[in-house]
């Protein structure tokens, strides 16, 4: 059999064939797809699609629907595709970026990580003036802003409170909440001793983790410090963890009285609100999420409320430190910005916003939702709504400098003194103030964080930033 060769000729003149059919067939496909748009309007083959991720789950069926609704009316033919993610957000956004496939818009994450490594587009060159004056003063730098640039925009945020049992208080004689530590060590140990034989406590903490102690420090120390939030000082730019002392002592005199839930040194938060619920625990520290919790996760029928968290003497000098990190932001990769920021803009729409808060979604740290929002529809919310003494911190360094530390971090130290007693508070203090002032000289060395001093610095200033 004699073998036949194509000529590169030959071979030219098929490819040239094959081309010309395959031109043929997508000739005849757009006038199809041509003629069928006419059919449906010419809109339809002009949308813009654009990914939105976001990690949240509480709110996902909320935000589906208006995800569905804004791509069924708004005017600019965007079509958004939202994705709600599993756990290890962060590693996801970065294998998106890695990979080029990140989100057009999503859910902010690691703020300095993800400035630092080029994820965020500038939002102030991105929205118009009027649009970034709606957050006037909330904007703070190193969480929403760097070097003068927006990145991301503020939403809710947590409000932390003392949650306690009415009537427990009320059995144990007392008509109000504390509002003094002294008051808050008095009514754990009446409502114990009034309880004890029925299995109950006058306070309680998920020591089982740092958590434990920050939740009543951050809203205690926070609230009336003017100086300091997180064991730092604005106003020097060192760690000082005296601020913590009143509400150590405090809580460790609580345990020394018996009043403190037995085996807190390995509760945890949910076993915590279980025996909350079952009216076994008189007062606890935590935010905004509980009235959700005890109105599906853990129904009770007690008569619980919430205040702010007491301080030394009574005295406000500062804010409750409002947990309120960015909501959206745009990727710096993506060719759909424009569309980008026309749904960033609905997402935040006087309306949405409102709504959601009403639903029981989410506290907003806007004044212009909180001015017009109805009450949620959430027993137990309104003791969470922002008030003067709520507000936004700047970001302190905490966080990086840990990761210099040599040693035991804060919270574990403070625990162990208020499980245990084991040291005088005066050392554990001072011993935490040489380590982490050692690891935050290392960490501004190495340009791992800009935080200063800043003498002018006065917590009294955030009152009244986010209610009346």
């Amino acid at each position: 059999m004699k073998k036949r060769f194509l000529t590169k000729s030959t071979l030219l003149v098929c490819y040239l064939l094959v081309f010309a059919l395959m031109l043929a067939a997508c000739s005849t496909g757009n006038e199809s797809n041509a003629e069928q748009g006419k059919e449906e309007g010419s809109s339809a083959a002009a949308k813009t699609k654009i990914a939105y991720w976001t990690i949240d789950r509480h709110d996902m069926d909320y935000m589906q629907q208006q995800v569905d609704t804004y791509n069924a009316t708004n005017q600019d033919n965007i079509e958004v595709e939202m994705k709600v993610m599993a756990d290890n957000y962060n590693q996801a956004v970065e294998v998106a970026f890695a990979s080029n496939q990140a989100p057009d818009i999503f859910r902010s994450g690691d703020f300095q990580n993800y400035v630092n490594k080029g994820y965020y587009a500038q939002l102030d060159t991105l929205l118009s003036k009027e649009f970034l004056a709606k957050f006037d003063g909330l904007l703070v730098e190193d969480i929403y802003t760097k070097d003068g640039h927006v990145y991301t925009l503020p939403n809710t945020g947590q409000f932390w409170r003392l949650l306690y049992n009415v009537d427990l208080l009320e059995k144990a004689g007392f008509t109000e909440p504390p509002k003094t530590l002294d008051e808050m060590v008095e009514y754990a140990k009446k409502i114990t001793e009034q309880g004890k034989s029925e299995g109950v406590y006058g306070f309680a903490s998920n020591f089982k983790n740092g958590s434990g102690f920050t939740r009543p420090a951050y809203a205690s120390g926070s609230l009336g410090s003017e100086s300091s939030h997180e064991g730092f000082n604005f106003q020097t730019g060192e760690f000082d963890f005296g601020m913590y002392r009143d509400v150590t002592e405090a809580l460790r005199q609580i345990k020394v009285d018996g009043s403190m839930i037995p085996g807190a040194e390995s509760l945890d938060i949910d076993p915590l609100r279980a025996q909350f619920a079952q009216g076994k625990i008189g007062m606890y520290v935590n935010h905004s999420s509980e009235p959700a919790v005890y109105t599906s996760q853990f129904p009770t029928d007690i008569r619980w409320a919430s205040t702010l968290v007491p301080t030394k003497d009574g005295e406000i000098n500062g804010v409750t430190w409002v947990n309120a990190g960015g909501y959206i932001g745009i990727s710096a990769k993506s060719d759909k910005q424009e569309a980008a920021v026309k749904f960033l803009e609905y997402l935040y729409a006087t309306e949405l916003r409102s709504e959601y808060q009403e639903k029981g979604l989410g506290l907003s740290v806007l004044p212009y939702v909180n001015e017009v929002a109805g009450k949620p529809e959430l027993a137990g919310i309104e003791g969470f709504l922002p008030t003067k003494y709520d507000g936004i911190y700047p970001a302190t360094p905490v966080s990086i400098t840990e990761t210099k530390l040599e040693g035991k971090k804060f919270s574990d130290v403070f625990i162990e003194y208020i499980l245990t007693g084991n040291q005088e508070l005066d050392t554990v203090i001072e011993d935490l103030n040489t380590r982490y002032g050692k690891a935050l000289a290392s960490a501004r060395t190495e340009g791992l964080t800009n935080i200063q001093a800043n003498p002018s610095f006065s917590a009294k200033s955030l009152q009244g930033s986010l209610g009346e």
